[in-house]
């Protein structure tokens, strides 16, 4: 396993963290809960390769991921760092406090060494700001009294919104969103190492989409990589403004294949990276003649996400990521998607998107393409 020194931390932290957000499930009557016999073994099998990182948050895994990460790390806590998130759901200092303090419980540990502020945005951040007793103030408390070691952020806003939130200079590290269909991040990378935070990459494989097969994705190298899943997950570790990537792994032989990517040095030499970066731009820019999700369509009287589905059909037809499109159409077809939409085979042919539309789509054509395609 590759190492690390974590921003101004001084901690080295492996190159792979594990993303304990799909952890095994099992029904046990009308509940469904995680599958201690599976998921306890299969982080300590991470922990033994030398992943030192575990990243939890209260509402993961049907509310139950931070008690199976505490049973996990019975005999590795002076092994692994622990890491876990606050909602942040009102103004009270003293509800962050609570929070932070069934945290603790349901890990049943004594203090937690990264804590996020889960998911900020420029404007709440702001506000929390002119607080006298609010979260911010509740954090350093926490800081002071050795509760949690490092005060970190997840982040979600818009790309150009967090210099702000770093330039505060509350917090020592950020999670954050990058991979290789969404490099709105890039420049943010660079100056977060610069301002000496640890830097995490959530969704290094796209939230999925990047682990389903894909020979476009493969044949962005000349020596093509052994999967889509190897290729994403090799080019957010070649970024050197990178510190960790991300995993939300679901079994052993995903955790050994990723900490087999991650044990080695030279993911990508220097024009394998530009060649890699331009060839995503050029597919970006064909995915934009199909939809550049602006969403003047909406709203559809028929209820049809119009961006959202036809992003979809992106992921098939210019990524070439067509077993994950088709899996994702089908779960909003049955209501299961975190985006709700009617699916396109309800359009009437009103017409009315196309009059919006700015690029004169042929909308209507394209949905009943996009139903063709993903629900065959």
């Amino acid at each position: 396993m590759q190492y690390n020194t974590f921003g101004n931390t001084g901690i080295k932290l492996s190159a792979l963290g594990f993303g304990a957000m799909r952890l095994p499930m099992t029904k046990e009557g009308d509940k469904t809960v995680v599958n201690d016999e599976l998921a306890i073994p299969l982080m300590r099998r991470a922990f033994d390769l030398g992943v030192n990182y575990i990243d939890s948050a209260p509402y993961y895994c049907e509310k139950q991921s931070e008690i199976a990460v505490g049973k996990a790390i019975k005999g590795y806590r002076d092994k692994v760092y622990i890491t876990s998130k606050n909602p942040i759901e009102n103004d009270s200092g003293a509800d962050w406090t609570g929070r932070l303090e069934h945290s603790l419980k349901q890990m049943d540990v004594d203090y937690i060494d990264f804590y996020h502020f889960w998911g900020i945005n420029q404007k709440n951040f702001k506000h929390w700001e002119t607080l006298t007793d609010g979260p911010l103030q509740a954090a350093r408390k926490a800081l002071e009294q050795g509760l949690i070691k490092h005060l970190c952020f997840s982040f979600h806003d818009k790309a150009e919104n967090l210099k702000y939130i770093v330039d505060s200079g509350h917090f020592e590290s950020c999670l954050i969103q990058y991979n290789l269909l969404d490099r709105s991040n890039e420049e943010n990378l660079a100056y977060m190492r610069g301002k000496g935070l640890g830097v995490v990459v959530m969704g290094p494989v796209g939230g999925g989409r990047l682990g389903a097969p894909s020979e476009i994705i493969r044949g962005l190298l000349k020596e093509k990589p052994a999967s889509t899943a190897e290729m994403a997950l090799r080019f957010v570790l070649a970024n050197e403004n990178v510190h960790m990537a991300l995993s939300g792994m679901e079994n052993i032989q995903m955790v050994e294949e990723n900490v087999k990517i991650a044990s080695k040095t030279g993911h990508l030499s220097a024009d394998e990276l530009l060649q890699v970066k331009a060839m995503m731009e050029e597919n970006k820019k064909l995915a934009e003649l199909y939809c550049t999700a602006c969403d003047y369509c909406k709203p559809c009287p028929q209820n049809i996400n119009i961006p959202h589905l036809f992003g979809m059909m992106n992921t098939h037809k210019v990524y070439g990521l067509t077993e994950h499109a088709k899996k994702t159409y089908a779960e909003m077809m049955r209501g299961e998607g975190w985006v709700k939409s009617a699916d396109a085979a309800q359009c009437t042919g009103c017409g009315v998107c196309e009059e919006k539309c700015p690029q004169k789509l042929p909308v209507v054509k394209q949905l009943k393409e996009t139903h063709a395609t993903l629900a065959g």
